[in-house]
């Protein structure tokens, strides 16, 4: 047999506020502080998903690269990943990239260039740009 417990919209405020001095309260105090961490990293972890697919097209390359190159930026940038994926996907939808990204992201293409033989640097077959002849 199923049984299904309701609580009221705000039953963890009212909870934590009004057992926090004791072991119970204070986890569950923790408890929040530990749920609306792992919430910020799933929306972090979508946008970098989102970067790292737009990376994987337009460089072209395998998703480890991608990361790589995203990682590499944030590092250039002294920057949070999250946050320089979403300026990628911001570009993408029409933002201009800041100076420091743009050089960023020059760099850490030219490196994923040259330590990853898999990544093509030209535009694919019948594509129009700037490509290596």
């Amino acid at each position: 047999m199923h049984h299904t417990t309701m609580f009221p919209e705000n039953w963890w405020d009212l909870a934590a506020e009004a057992t926090v001095g004791d072991a119970a309260g204070q986890d569950v105090v923790a408890l929040r502080a530990e749920v609306g961490l792992l919430r910020r990293a799933l929306a972090g972890r979508a946008v970098i998903d989102q970067a790292c697919g737009m990376v994987m097209v337009l460089a072209p390359c395998r998703r480890g690269p991608a990361r790589k190159l995203l990682v590499d930026m944030s590092r250039q940038c002294n920057t949070r990943l999250p946050e320089v994926a979403a300026a990628m996907v911001a570009a993408w939808e029409g933002e201009p990239l800041s100076r420091l990204m743009r050089r960023a992201l020059r760099h850490a293409l030219r490196r994923l260039y040259a330590e990853d033989p898999g990544c093509d640097p030209s535009p694919p077959d019948g594509a129009t740009g700037r490509g290596r002849s």
